[in-house]
């Protein structure tokens, strides 16, 4: 089983990280700050506009397969730093055949969305069983997924299923608020935007989703596929749509579920977050360490992988998915089996 490394995030405007034997050293303004063994680690995420990476340290990481992303300080992705790619050539040559493939894409498509509406629909369900006043409104929509996930096993089209899902995503967002049970002046939620996020629930959102696609990235490149040519979402320059695909399984679970704790335990407040001149909203770097922070403790956590039945951490789970899809694809195995979380 692979072992679960660090991921290393970088907040800090004007750091610097060199390369210092079989370590990574970080400075702010000339003195050190962290030194770190490279062996320790599995990628290095640059957040923010002013975070500089030695061109030795660059080489010592593709050497050792340690990714290194940049993004801003919403954490909309800039660029990436990684070594020769790995995998079987034959292995990626077939993963396009089946994504130009319609019947296959619609097949592995409704895998992806089963899983993604079963799994927002136990977010909801987790909140009408730990709240005795079960709220109407997400019963209801607890109701309205589960009728959902019946239909999307007997869709026969990709655009219809596209559809099926941003409804079930409307339903979802349309009681997300009524999951805010603390702070609920700060942390109001009316609807789901992004591009950029207009309020602080958003803010968190996006920036985790961000997080969550670097990792699933990361996954699929270890496993040798290609994150770019997906099958749910549409090839764009630039766009790492199986990493799309794949992430939204995990989104409710390794994202929403966050940002729901962190608000209603307190662990952030109004004070961490600020409104542009334009109206966006972006979280300052003590609350963006924090966010991150609560993250790697929540990828430290452990599940029984239903597929698998073995108890992994919850970060392996986009590094199983992707060896899983591999497997699919040699045909080793019948059909991909998405994540459902229980």
């Amino acid at each position: 089983m692979k072992k679960l490394l660090n991921t290393l995030y970088v907040t800090t405007e004007g750091a610097g990280l060199f390369k210092d034997r079989e370590s990574i050293i970080i400075k702010v303004d000339g003195e050190i700050k962290l030194r770190l063994p490279i062996h320790t680690i599995t990628s290095i995420v640059c957040i923010g506009n002013q975070i500089y990476i030695s061109p030795q340290l660059m080489g010592f990481c593709a050497e050792k397969n340690v990714l290194i992303s940049f993004l801003n300080q919403y954490g909309k992705f800039y660029a990436r730093v990684c070594g020769p790619v790995s995998g079987n050539v034959l292995l990626r040559r077939e993963q396009y055949r089946w994504a130009d493939n319609e019947a296959t894409t619609l097949l592995i498509s409704k895998q992806f969305i089963i899983a993604k509406v079963f799994n927002t629909n136990v977010v909801l369900k987790r909140f009408l069983r730990d709240h005795d006043s079960a709220r109407e409104s997400v019963q209801k929509a607890v109701t309205s997924l589960q009728k959902n996930i019946r239909k999307i096993i007997n869709i026969n089209n990709i655009d219809s299923l596209r559809g099926l899902e941003g409804e079930s995503a409307q339903v979802y967002f349309s009681v997300f608020d009524q999951l805010i049970t603390q702070q609920k002046t700060a942390f109001k939620f009316n609807k789901r935007n992004r591009r950029p996020p207009m309020d602080n629930v958003n803010a968190m959102l996006s920036f985790l989703y961000s997080i969550l696609a670097n990792d699933v990235i990361a996954a699929l490149e270890t496993v040798g596929l290609d994150p770019c040519v997906g099958f749910l979402h549409k090839d764009r320059p630039g766009r790492p749509s199986l990493a799309l695909d794949i992430m939204e399984e995990f989104r409710p679970i390794l994202a929403d579920r966050i940002v729901l704790s962190m608000i209603n335990l307190k662990k952030v407040n109004k004070n961490g977050f600020k409104k542009t001149e334009t109206g966006s909203v972006i979280m300052n770097d003590a609350t963006r360490k924090m966010v991150l922070k609560t993250y790697q403790e929540r990828k430290k956590d452990k599940i029984r992988h239903p597929y698998l039945n073995e108890e992994i951490e919850f970060g392996l789970m986009p590094y199983i998915q992707a060896l899983v899809m591999a497997r699919f694809i040699r045909k080793d195995i019948d059909l991909y089996p998405p994540f459902l979380w229980k």
